[in-house]
């Protein structure tokens, strides 16, 4: 059984072609610039054969018979009919509350999303383009929606509600949704099966240029960092971050810009970027912080922090944590996030192996040692495969 994944966005389709029989990935490719000149395909096959592609693709339609046009090439694709895909997994941004779980794509289905664009007016355009371009050239093969949301959507109200008017909630659905949910689905589901416990209390960090944080018990979000946004939670490589919103009306005044632009700004010139005045990159950020940047320096240290604080508040709801989880770009890569956030964590439980910290290769990797009462796990986060998942239990 083939799985096309397709995760696209205002100007983007990414894609992986997934053999379900082993779950192994057939091909991958990118298409950028939709609806700009100058577009182009590339695209990689298991075997290193590629494909690049340079063409205007006006709309997600034009992308799409690009993407199966690749996939047939005789030389380099991997297909000899489009009859070879069982069924298309649709990365969708936002549920809502109108859905609490993947769901088979249907007329319906497409109505409830459009009408959700307003909670993420930024990708659910793209991802309804795209659901309707990919019907239009595959008209014949199932699809599905899996929403970055839905893995959040069973955390209980009081986790989910902010203090606002319960009538402003009611009538506008403004309340803490979560995102990265097929990341933290993929990685909780993942470290559940290596624990072997029934009864698994799960703190999982998935930390990249955009981050968050998942308490998981038994399988189930209770709850999450990002919040109507995914601009709430943790400092992130441009984003602020948890921010008193006094100071946000404070700032705009003195800047003197309207709301929209301050939006823009805590989203995409704050976090690490803006506390450094340097990059938005661990990498680059790490290297400067060993030169004696101070900033960089700092920058670093309130990222770390404040994964450490919600590891500690989400210990307390979960009442124990059996494992913590780092997964995404910094999650796997950064030793030195990794040893800031789990200092001085001992009163939990954990004991931090730092040679095999320091020493990680690839793969799941753990990072405590046997006496550690909580299990310290690097666990790479694999998203398309979580959706194919998905789409095949689904479609059968």
């Amino acid at each position: 059984m083939k799985i096309l994944v397709i995760n696209a966005g205002s100007s983007s389709l990414k894609y992986q072609l997934i053999d379900m029989d082993d779950e192994s990935v057939i091909l991958k490719g990118l298409c950028e610039r939709i609806t700009f000149s100058g577009g182009v395909l590339t695209q990689k096959t298991f075997d290193d054969r590629k494909i690049v592609i340079k063409q205007d693709m006006p709309s997600h339609k034009e992308a799409m018979e690009l993407v199966l046009k690749a996939m047939l090439d005789k030389e380099n694709g991997a297909l000899k009919s489009i009859d070879e895909i069982s069924a298309v997994g649709h990365r969708v941004l936002h549920s809502g509350e109108d859905f609490h779980s993947s769901v088979v794509i249907t007329d319906e289905v497409v109505k409830i999303c459009e009408k959700n664009i307003e909670l993420g007016p930024l990708h659910m355009p793209g991802n309804i383009a795209c659901i309707k371009s990919c019907h239009e050239v595959m008209p014949n093969v199932p699809m599905v929606a899996v929403f970055d949301t839905t893995f959040h959507s069973t955390m209980p109200q009081k986790a989910f509600m902010y203090g606002i008017p319960y009538s402003v909630y009611e009538q506008y659905k403004v309340r803490k949704y979560g995102f990265h949910g097929t990341s933290h689905k993929f990685v909780s589901e993942e470290a559940i099966k290596l624990l072997g416990i029934k009864n698994s209390k799960i703190i999982v960090c998935h930390l990249g240029n955009g981050s968050s944080i998942s308490a998981v018990k038994d399988g189930k979000c209770v709850d999450t960092s990002m919040g109507f946004t995914p601009l709430e939670g943790l400092v992130m490589g441009t984003r602020s971050g948890d921010i008193d919103p006094a100071a946000v009306e404070f700032i705009r005044e003195r800047l003197g810009i309207n709301a929209e632009d301050m939006v823009d700004y805590l989203n995409k010139k704050c976090g690490m970027y803006g506390i450094s005045e340097l990059s938005s990159d661990c990498r680059d950020l790490t290297i400067a912080a060993e030169k004696g940047n101070k900033k960089a320096q700092l920058a670093l240290e309130m990222v770390a922090y404040r994964v450490k604080k919600y590891i500690g508040s989400y210990a307390a709801v979960l009442g124990g944590v059996d494992a913590i989880i780092f997964t995404g770009g910094i999650g796997e890569h950064s030793d030195l996030t990794r040893e800031l956030v789990m200092e001085n964590m001992e009163y939990l439980g954990v004991d931090l192996n730092k040679e095999k910290n320091l020493n990680y290769e690839e793969g799941v990797w753990e990072l405590s040692t046997q006496k550690s009462k909580v299990k310290v796990l690097i666990l790479p986060t694999n998203e398309e495969l979580s959706i194919a998942r998905e789409t095949k239990e689904l479609v059968g």
